[in-house]
């Protein structure tokens, strides 16, 4: 990535995908050049959670909603320390924040943050382009890095793939850190940090759980050195199949029957401890939403999602593994997507979506009250 942290709105930019096509708008936020995996999101709200959520990494965001920024951008809502996407397509930035919580504009956010965009583009056109065509590499260019198209897309095609991408530890925390509980503290959980948002230890500890933050090459040792009641292990981005570390971690946390949760990436974890297979997705689910059927329950819940790979597993029957029965808890009603897996014989479940959701819904943070049954019963 080349940038340069002057905005210039009015400067003219290109996108190029992978298949040739190009869109020409306008530089927003940093001006120079990026790649990544193009991909769409279809929030109207909590751009500022979107921008800074691990999972995002390498990946350049195409929101659909016409009209971005309105809100502006202030210190208290990102998940984490920095904006992650590798690059962001708008249609119509907006031109003033407008909120009481807006400390400065989303423009100069980007530019500080040295994130190369694009606006004025159809991006409409570009999101029925990415559902017929499938999310692939993208080039954003601008200011000295504009050249001829041939030249642009001869860059974009050689860079990689996010099939094959192992990410989780370039974003995961270096060093292990604590969320205390908010009030009485009831449990102890290890949080294996894949690319971990902050509203997600924040929910546990609501719960009364004391949350221990762990690296993304942290040892089966190191998660029992905390005496957990509870592992938890989060989403991030990348593909699951290159994921072996977390995988035998949490055969190993199988093995010991302590209660577990995954989330998103923690999910397609459990997928694969199960010794079910992974896949990537034609363009993936991005958005807060999203319809899924908890089928435990037949309840229906609106859901944040964020993820180009699920799980291969059978949705009409249960399935005998190696840690006793496991089955389908949750399915996306878009496209039948396995969203949710869990255990019969062993306190462990997890669903692809996020029930942190910290700009909404929030029909799923009942997910959390079942893990903290979990630890409640094992306690018993």
């Amino acid at each position: 990535m080349t940038i340069s942290t002057r905005g210039a709105a009015k400067a003219p930019a290109v996108l190029v995908l992978e298949d040739g096509r190009a869109f020409r708008g306008r530089a927003y936020g940093a001006v120079g050049e990026t790649f990544g995996e193009a991909v769409f999101s279809t929030g109207m709200t909590g751009y500022q959670e979107t921008l800074t959520d691990p999972s995002y990494h390498r990946q350049v965001v195409v929101m659909t909603a016409p009209h971005v920024g309105n809100t502006g951008v202030n210190d208290e809502d990102p998940e984490s320390k920095r904006i992650w996407v590798a690059g962001y397509v708008v249609r119509d930035p907006a031109r003033v924040s407008s909120n009481w919580r807006s400390q400065r504009s989303l423009a100069e956010e980007l530019v500080s943050q040295g994130v190369v965009g694009i606006s004025g583009i159809d991006t409409r056109a570009l999101t029925r382009h990415l559902r017929e065509r499938g999310a692939m590499r993208v080039g954003i260019f601008s200011g000295n890095a504009l050249a001829d198209d041939g030249t642009l897309l001869a860059k974009v095609r050689q860079t990689p793939e996010m099939s094959g991408a192992d990410l989780s530890a370039e974003v995961a925390t270096k060093e292990a850190y604590v969320v205390p509980a908010i009030g009485t503290k009831k449990f102890t959980v290890a949080a294996v940090d894949l690319g971990i948002k902050g509203m997600t230890p924040h929910r546990m500890a609501e719960r009364g759980i004391e949350v221990h933050v762990l690296p993304a090459t942290a040892t089966l040792e190191e998660v029992y050195a905390v005496k957990p009641d509870g592992v938890f292990f989060s989403n991030g981005p990348g593909d699951p199949s290159t994921a072996d570390h977390p995988v035998s971690v949490m055969q190993g946390v199988l093995e010991r029957k302590t209660p577990l949760f995954g989330i998103c990436f923690g999910n397609q974890i459990l997928g694969r401890a199960l010794g079910f297979g992974t896949y990537k997705l034609k363009y993936g689910h991005r958005g807060i939403n999203q319809p899924v059927q908890d089928r435990s329950t037949g309840k229906v819940e609106v859901t944040a999602h964020n993820h180009g790979f699920a799980v291969d597993a059978p949705l009409d029957k249960v399935s005998d593994t190696a840690y006793g029965r496991a089955e389908v808890s949750h399915v996306c009603l878009n496209d039948q997507v396995v969203e949710g897996l869990q255990l019969l014989d062993r306190p462990a479940f997890s669903v692809q979506y996020h029930p942190e959701a910290a700009a909404g819904p929030h029909d799923a943070a009942y997910l959390f009250d079942r893990f903290v049954s979990l630890m409640e019963g094992q306690r018993a």
